[in-house]
């Protein structure tokens, strides 16, 4: 038998000397250990077997491995009492000491010391660690199956969850009832679903203390040392990157793209954030952060980092130009657009020739301009046409008068010589 010591040593196995193992943890597995202690150590197996065969290709090596096996097939217990109560389940493997020692569900997989050590009913588990789904114990109803565990300590407490997936030390440790969970890294979902509500589902966390906090956040992604790190009971958040949305608390539906991208929301609601830095210091609702460092104006505002329903695209401090195609050359109607300073994007002033009453007031004074103008134009076309009637009248006169003038010369006398004597 172990002491002390050694069970000690045999949890903290394999651990980062940097970040020793709680004290506490060293003797999680005692009284999971000495549960073991509770059932008659007298009893026989149904057939000894010293080099480990047995009926229905079942393999035990160990101290009272597979002791009350009877019609089960396909199982292989390793270690002291592994698979000690295994009666009719089938197609178990147990590696380690205490590994499925109250088993009666199937498929199971247990590599550790006291890896699956409680299960009951659960079926399809695999737990690969040192205390990996240390209390799993499942139903009738197939809650407490389909779990997958590696690492020390991986699904510790799970009792009825269903569909989860831990790789990594203490990987969502606390997780009772939540189901359909992802946590890959180490700690990562750590303390997810530790009150046992069950509302802690569907979350997916990659990367070292990912979503580590979260009590009864749903439908989470964070991909990311300590993405949503903080988060307790958001719903709907995406975050990527190193420290994303880490200090987010409920805030809610947030898509944050970045390393430390929204990294100081606690509350803020259905933001998009996308760029390293981008929304660093900000808390708010409903804005738009596009490009590294987007958003640090409003963090150093005189709203003191607070911001809703704005867009900023570009760090001020790096952007100089911006180019947007498909605008020039395009006619809408509407308001004219200005920009300030600052770079932000408006309608002009009350007061400014480019407002919408003074583009009004000119709209006006150019159609009366046009309305007057084209008066003055049919005036100066009815005078043309006056004119040209009574250059033709002019003209036709002159002509008549030429025809009489060419008959009054035709018939005047010829004149006659007087002779003075």
């Amino acid at each position: 038998m172990y002491s002390l010591n050694q069970v000690n040593k045999l949890v903290s196995c394999g651990r980062d000397p940097a970040r020793s193992l709680p004290f506490w943890r060293g003797f999680l597995l005692i009284p999971l250990i000495l549960v073991c202690f509770a059932v008659a150590p007298q009893t026989r197996a149904v057939v000894p077997a010293p080099d480990g065969g047995y009926p229905g290709f079942n393999t035990a090596e160990g101290q009272q491995a597979l002791q009350f096996l009877t019609t089960g097939v396909g199982n292989t217990g390793l270690g002291w009492r592994s698979l000690f109560s295994g009666n009719t389940a089938n197609f178990n493997t147990g590696a380690g000491v205490g590994t499925l020692v109250l088993n009666a569900g199937d498929s199971n997989t247990a590599v550790g010391a006291a890896a699956l050590i409680l299960n009951v009913f659960g079926g399809r588990n695999t737990a690969c660690g040192a205390g990996a789904m240390v209390n799993n114990e499942g139903d009738a109803d197939g809650n407490g199956s389909f779990n997958s565990a590696v690492g020390a300590f991986a699904l510790n407490a799970n009792e009825t969850g269903f569909g989860n997936n831990a790789v990594g030390d203490s990987a969502l440790f606390r997780n009772i009832n939540g189901a359909s969970n992802t946590a890959v890294g180490d700690e990562a979902l750590e303390d997810s679903d530790s009150n046992g509500a069950g509302k802690a589902n569907f979350n997916c966390a990659f990367g070292a203390q990912a979503l580590q906090s979260n009590l009864n956040g749903d439908s989470n992604n964070a991909v990311g040392a300590s993405a949503l790190q903080a988060n307790l009971t958001g719903l709907f958040n995406q975050a990527v990157g190193a420290f994303a949305l880490s200090f987010n608390d409920d805030g809610a539906s947030n898509v944050a793209i970045g390393d430390t991208a929204l990294g100081d929301n606690v509350h803020g609601s259905f933001n998009t954030v996308i760029g390293d830095l981008a929304g660093a210091g900000v808390e708010g609702s409903e804005n738009i952060y596009i490009g590294a460092g987007a958003g640090t104006a409003a963090a150093g505002g005189p709203a003191g980092g607070s911001e809703d329903g704005t867009i900023r695209i570009g760090d001020p401090g790096f952007i100089n130009a911006c180019f947007i195609q498909g605008i020039s050359g395009v006619g809408v109607s509407g308001d004219a657009v200005v920009v300030d300073g600052n770079g932000q994007l408006g309608t002009a002033a009350a007061d400014s020739p480019l407002s919408l009453k003074e583009v009004v007031k000119e709209r006006q004074v150019v159609q009366q301009l046009k309305a007057t103008t084209e008066k003055q134009a049919a005036r100066i076309a009815l005078q043309e046409n006056q004119i040209q009637t009574l250059t033709a009248a002019l003209k036709q006169q002159a002509e008549q008068i030429q025809k009489v003038s060419a008959q009054l010369e035709m018939i005047r006398p010829t004149p006659r010589v007087v002779e003075n004597r």
